[in-house]
């Protein structure tokens, strides 16, 4: 998508609560003015219907390692037949309020770029244009012998070919979970068993999805862009990530090394808490909507 998407009305969207809101006029007293480096993680994305993998009432899940996606037949497997399922559910999901209080922040030239930990895209859906994907998209594999790239939606056809009816057989038994990796909660051994999977079409090398697994490493150009949007910012806003990892962690720490206020936004504690000038334990969808109805010039 390319141009700014027009937010949608603001249905469903809750206001800030009455101990919530003290804390956002803080917040906008202290961003007011200020170029924003914004770091968002799977918390902004549960609106929009995609369960995180550590915010409070997301179920408990491993997600797979490199290692073992491409060290073990098997399980990778077991990986495609579910990726084939909850991608799917990523595929459709839409963005949610947080995304457009984003956009119009950039849009109205109060950021310096969005550093994002999800992989599904729903910033640029939203209308974001300067977003760095910091840990990949969904919408893509690649093969790991010759680096070409397709389209997810390319093997979804592909997969359907060679798996006709699986999902039909799966949906039936009922609604399936998906996390914020495309990963399904497809526990049926018999299901899996069967499933063929799909090899690069045109050297025959292993697929993977064009995303960072646990154990592999941020490419180094995505880190240095991400870097850059920090360097070049005042302030730094991190929202709905729980900073577990080191891959975002490192910027609110080296915000707060490089004398910038740090104000983070999440549901429950998170592994940056001591880096933050403000913290608030809030929604974040809201939060962000209403930090973009405070500080961006109407119109």
């Amino acid at each position: 998508m390319t141009g700014f998407a027009s937010a949608p009305a603001r249905v469903g969207v809750p206001e800030p609560s009455a101990a919530e809101l003290p804390v956002l006029e803080q917040i906008t007293a202290l961003l007011g003015g200020l170029k924003l480096a914004i770091l968002t993680g799977a918390g902004l994305s549960t609106d929009s219907g995609i369960p995180d993998y550590r915010g409070p009432g997301s179920v408990p899940r491993s997600p797979m390692t490199y290692q073992e996606f491409v060290g073990d037949s098997a399980l990778r497997q077991r990986y495609w037949a579910r990726n084939h399922l909850g991608w799917r559910h990523l595929r459709h999901a839409g963005p949610n309020a947080g995304h457009y209080g984003v956009a119009t922040l950039e849009r109205s030239g109060l950021t310096t770029g969005i550093v994002t930990q999800n992989v599904d895209r729903l910033h640029e859906d939203a209308g974001a244009l300067n977003v760095v994907d910091l840990h990949g998209r969904f919408d893509r594999v690649v093969c790991l012998s010759c680096r070409t790239v397709v389209s997810r939606s390319h093997l979804a056809d592909v997969l359907d070919t060679l798996n006709p009816g699986f999902v039909e057989l799966v949906e039936a038994e009922g609604p399936i979970e998906a996390a914020p990796d495309a990963d399904a909660a497809l526990e049926q051994e018999a299901y899996i068993a069967r499933f063929v999977i799909a090899d690069c079409e045109i050297c025959g090398g292993m697929l993977k999805p064009d995303f960072v697994f646990f154990g592999e490493s941020v490419p180094k150009e995505r880190v240095e862009r991400s870097y850059a949007i920090v360097d070049g910012a005042d302030a730094l806003l991190v929202a709905g990530s729980s900073l577990t990892v080191m891959s975002g962690l490192r910027f609110p720490r080296h915000a707060k090394k490089t004398g910038k206020p740090v104000v983070i936004i999440n549901r429950g504690p998170t592994r940056g808490d001591d880096t933050a000038s403000i913290k608030l334990d809030a929604g974040v969808s809201e939060s962000l909507q209403y930090l973009a109805d405070q500080l961006a010039p109407p119109g």
